[in-house]
């Protein structure tokens, strides 16, 4: 079966999610902790937001691994709020 040119291998990542991850890395540590704290306590109340992206930054935050796609929804989520500040 031939690849197509614009589809990702199954075990490729996406070319932008190193691009993602540094986005996340490079905000103010401080600033991704609250963060965190902020979009738990939403999680809690069964905001699925602030469920994904609460637990893709703790992964972050703890050097564990992430898929491409929640890496790029994370970063994107988090570009939005730090233009709108």
């Amino acid at each position: 079966m031939t690849q197509e040119r614009g589809t990702l291998n199954p075990s490729e990542p996406h070319p932008m999610a190193h691009n993602a991850y540094r986005y996340i890395i490079s905000r103010d540590p401080n600033k991704n902790s609250l963060f965190l704290e902020a979009l738990s306590s939403c999680a809690i109340e069964g905001n699925r937001l602030a469920e994904v992206c609460a637990e893709t930054l703790r992964r972050v935050m703890y050097g564990e691994s992430v898929s491409d796609r929640y890496l790029l929804g994370l970063a994107w989520y988090l570009k939005e709020i730090d233009e709108n500040e």
